[in-house]
């Protein structure tokens, strides 16, 4: 069976169908909710919720482009939902001098993708979610102030410090590292 002809199957209602794709795209999607929610317990429920309005939902999606992209595009607005209902989505309204450290080195040479995720983790989660929304899932700053329901400019400022306090972790990583 075909991607489209699982997607037909649960277009019919049919369980098989439904569990294939939940057993497809679930562990990618968590690891997008945990980007997101730091919560394991929180982000697992993020995920289910994404996809019961995935498998309510499928006859909306088009065709037209990749239906993991489609799963993805639910599960990070039923994140920032969840990022909103919660008021953990605070977020600064202006952009402070910036003065950020240059590194030696490569550092992500030596990360492995679980440490760079922790490090994301510790940003505060207005920072958080417009890193990984621009810089992980690609949207634009004009796309991310309509979903936040923030200005661009504030997108944009979110970003640049997040950008910062990630080089300053990077910075005392790098410090840290026997010579």
């Amino acid at each position: 069976m075909t991607e489209q002809d699982i997607i037909n199957a649960c277009k019919k209602g049919e369980r098989t169908a439904q569990k294939w794709i939940y057993d497809r795209y679930a562990a990618a999607m968590l690891g997008v909710c945990r980007r997101y929610v730091l919560s394991k317990e929180d982000a697992e429920d993020v995920l289910l919720e994404g996809f019961f309005k995935v498998l309510t939902k499928i006859d909306q999606f088009s065709g037209q482009g990749s239906f993991e992209g489609w799963i993805r595009r639910i599960i990070v607005n039923e994140a920032l939902m969840f990022l909103r209902k919660k008021n953990h989505l605070a977020l600064a309204s202006s952009l402070e001098s910036i003065d950020i450290p240059t590194l030696q080195g490569n550092p992500v040479e030596v990360l492995k993708a679980a440490d760079i995720l922790k490090l994301l983790e510790t940003l505060p989660a207005g920072y958080r979610t417009v890193f990984n929304l621009y810089v992980i899932e690609g949207y634009k700053h004009r796309e991310i102030a309509e979903l936040l329901g923030i200005s661009i400019n504030t997108s944009k400022s979110q970003l640049i410090l997040a950008k910062q306090k990630m080089q300053l972790l990077l910075q005392k990583i790098d410090d840290e590292k026997p010579a």
